[in-house]
């Protein structure tokens, strides 16, 4: 659908052309798109209407003291934008199973679904991304990565839109993700058999990836030794167009094994420095021979790189040998030795196996999602459920134990119950956010009642054994929001009066100790930390707000409303243990960013 200029003066042609001509200048390389033809109304109402977050009691679900989950009902966008106040830079891993843009209902775009024959498909859907994965790029750790599923519709453009958001050098994989190993019998051509993992992180250098436990199966070809785990690597006499000893010159010696214990033994520096000249660049084989005559007449294997009677060299120098003997495997056959390297794990005591780019496991079928959810209603209530055991898989591999996941997608709630089954697997302290809106009812009517099921415990099928649960806790919060206001001082006023929840999800502290008409405090779990919190200008019962403070043992995180960002620390003198914070201009600070960078203006 080509767009209508006809209504155009010469003048603002004029002006559009020389705006476009100045952006392509600008952009040396990667995607250009259409981002102003039909603006996403959710971004537009933030500039006159501010989210908040409204604490749904009734939902809440405590089974222990451990830290809170988080569940929260509204447009992403929104979420996205209450969190970049609370999380900026403090989640660990984010996943996303975004609209794949089809053409078959699977993306709406400001309440309508965008079907193929729309034009502007790829730009809308790319105008859609693009926020959301703005504001969850300022959430991520600088060790953050995050997994996005994606299917050929859009995985290029994807790509390149990751590329632009978190740096084409912050790329970690593209990784083809096997859902159907039948095919998919309907697609032309060729029968489908995958989607795409793409995975990124926010400092590559900083970011860790794990790798798989061996199941017993593989677990069997290890050995162990006082090291550790080891199995055979690769052999040490080196191969290839770099092995003749004239490539590498200084890793040309003997390497000696004891005949009567076959252990390694070593000739000594000053001989080793002997078989070499550097300035001559020559090899001094007479001397070599001496050496050889010399060890064997000792009881040593004389052993040399060779290959079919051409020198070679080792893969390791002569003081990594000298070094690392106990690195190296003696075996031998016959009348002669072959040396091996020891292959280590990588990470923790067992062990573990790099993922590989080509990303498949049999509990990665697409049915498996659906069948999950079967077991908790015993019927199929949203299409297309990602299988527990990828997402588990995505988590473990970019987590650690105390990690916090985020889930801005989160559909039918897979990785809630990815997190918590994980949890209970390696006895971790993970916690999840997860963020969905309420359309066909998916967050009150299947994510919701499936954590809680995962949390409380269920009846398989909606009625057959019933499947103990796994634990936690859970707080839902819907957004909602204040009007921005021009008279700032009463936006001010009216921010402090709402943001008391956005302060609990900030700091984790929920549970309300004392109330008063100008402040509240809340404690943690587990009585440790508190949050109090001043609503008011000063007045009389701020000497009340402090007396009370002062009674609390253990932490005090003290926000005060100000009108002009400033607060009189000594008002706190006699306080021990706090921090003190004024609202709500942080707050607005953010928001002011957020609606800048997303609202285009001519």
């Amino acid at each position: 659908m080509a767009k209508c200029y006809d209504n155009y003066s010469k003048e603002e042609l004029i002006e559009l052309l020389n705006k476009r001509d100045k952006e392509l200048a600008n952009k040396k390389y990667g995607l250009v798109w259409d981002s102003e033809k039909e603006p996403e109304q959710v971004v537009l109402d933030c500039e006159n209407n501010l989210p908040i977050l409204e604490r749904i009691k009734e939902k809440e679900i405590k089974t222990d003291n451990s830290d809170y989950n988080i569940l929260i009902e509204g447009d992403n966008f929104h979420s996205l934008s209450v969190l970049n106040y609370t999380h900026k830079e403090k989640i660990d891993v984010i996943y996303i199973d975004p609209p794949y843009n089809t053409g078959n209902k699977d993306f709406i775009y400001n309440d309508s679904f965008v079907d193929k024959e729309d034009g502007y498909r790829h730009s809308k859907w790319l105008n859609f991304m693009e926020k959301r994965l703005n504001l969850a790029n300022k959430l991520m750790k600088d060790s953050g990565v995050i997994f996005i599923s994606i299917d050929d519709n859009e995985q290029a453009n994807l790509k390149l839109l990751c590329d632009k958001i978190f740096g084409e050098s912050n790329k970690i994989a593209v990784l083809p993700t096997i859902m159907n190993l039948k095919g998919n019998q309907d697609e032309f051509g060729f029968a489908g058999t995958h989607e795409y993992t793409l995975v990124y992180a926010k400092n590559k250098s900083n970011a860790q990836i794990n790798e798989f436990k061996l199941d017993e199966e593989n677990f069997e070809e290890w050995l162990e030794d006082e090291t550790g785990y080891y199995k055979k690597g690769a052999i040490l006499k080196r191969t290839g167009t770099d092995a003749p000893r004239e490539k590498r010159p200084l890793s040309y010696y003997p390497i000696l094994i004891n005949k009567a214990t076959d252990e390694i033994a070593n000739i000594t520096e000053l001989e080793y420095f002997k078989i070499y000249n550097k300035a001559e660049k020559k090899f001094d084989d007479n001397y070599i021979d001496e050496l050889k005559n010399k060890y064997e007449k000792l009881n040593f294997f004389f052993l040399l790189p060779l290959s079919e009677n051409i020198k070679t060299s080792w893969r390791w120098q002569y003081s990594k040998v000298v070094r690392e003997k106990d690195e190296i495997i003696v075996q031998k056959s016959n009348n002669s030795y072959t040396l091996y390297k020891k292959q280590r794990p990588n990470l923790g005591e067992l062990p573990t196996k790099k993922p590989k780019t080509i990303f498949y496991k049999p509990e990665y079928s697409s049915g498996n999602g659906t069948n999950r959810l079967k077991q908790f209603f015993g019927e199929k209530l949203f299409n297309n459920p990602k299988p527990l055991d990828l997402i588990k898989d995505l988590i473990y591999l970019g987590s650690k134990k105390d990690s916090v996941i985020l889930d801005f997608t989160a559909g039918s709630g897979t990785t809630a119950d990815a997190v918590l089954s994980l949890n209970k697997e390696d006895g971790g302290n993970r916690h999840f956010i997860l963020c969905t809106n309420n359309e066909n009812n998916i967050c009150t009517n299947v994510c919701y009642p499936r954590i809680e099921k995962v949390i409380n415990g269920y009846h398989k099928n909606g009625k057959g054994e019933f499947v103990k649960g796994m634990g936690g806790n859970l707080l839902y919060f819907r957004t909602s929001f204040i009007k921005n206001s021009q008279n700032k001082e009463q936006l001010k006023i009216n921010l402090t009066q709402k943001c008391t929840e956005m302060l609990c999800v900030k700091e984790g502290i929920y549970n309300q100790k004392e109330i008063h008409e100008d402040f509240k405090i809340f404690e943690s779990n587990k009585k440790d930390k508190y949050l109090c919190v001043y609503y008011n200008f000063i007045s009389n019962s701020f000497f009340d707000f402090v007396n009370t403070i002062k009674q609390l043992k253990g932490k005090k995180i003290i926000y005060v409303f100000s009108t002009d960002d400033s607060v009189d620390v000594d008002l706190f003198a006699e306080i021990k243990n706090c921090t003190i914070e004024t609202i709500p201009q942080k707050i607005l600070d953010i928001y002011k960013k957020i609606i800048k960078d997303n609202i285009k203006r001519g």
